[in-house]
């Protein structure tokens, strides 16, 4: 039984590996963005998770701007919920929840380290007409999804830019 046990361990551990499944890694941000200072219009659980997720990057969180500071701002964080289809009863069945932000990161001196991007998604569900007691929390669950994905997207593209940085300089001076 412990031997069986093992192998189909070992098993599932080569099989992950081999798909390229990797556990969520912190975002290598570049030293321009390693002191920031957030702000997030409304605040809220985007600014919470983003400023954990940050901090757990090696990013230290400010409390003001000033010299050697990033800016991270976020003017635009909003949810809305859209019907998607409706049944032959005049009932709607599936909702889409949808969910966009806003961001930039300006250097001290007001430079964009990354000009604004928009990030746009959104989740359907089915509405049960007979089960509202679940929709609320189906939606309310699918909006801390989508915060998560969402946090995620911003670091992977804080760390494009990053990167995007650093290969810069290294084009002009071969260039030259």
């Amino acid at each position: 039984m412990n031997r069986l046990f093992r192998a189909s361990l070992l098993v599932c551990t080569l099989a992950l590996s081999a798909c390229g499944f990797h556990l969520r890694q912190s975002a290598a941000l570049p030293t321009s963005m390693q002191r920031m200072h957030l702000t997030v219009n409304g605040g809220g659980s985007l600014q919470r998770d983003l400023a954990r997720a940050l901090e757990d990057s090696g990013v230290t969180l400010e409390d003001e701007g000033g010299p050697g500071i990033a800016e991270l701002k976020v003017p635009v964080a909003a949810f809305d919920t859209d019907t998607l289809s409706v049944s032959g009863g005049a009932r709607v069945t599936e909702y889409t929840v949808r969910y966009q932000v806003r961001f930039e990161v300006d250097d001290s001196n007001g430079q964009a380290l990354v000009p604004q991007q928009r990030v746009d998604m959104s989740r359907d569900f089915s509405y049960d007409a007979l089960n509202t007691v679940g929709t609320d929390a189906q939606v309310e669950e699918i909006r801390r999804s989508l915060n998560d994905d969402m946090v995620q997207a911003i670091l992977f593209r804080l760390q494009a830019a990053g990167r995007h940085q650093l290969a810069e300089p290294a084009a002009a001076s071969s260039a030259g």
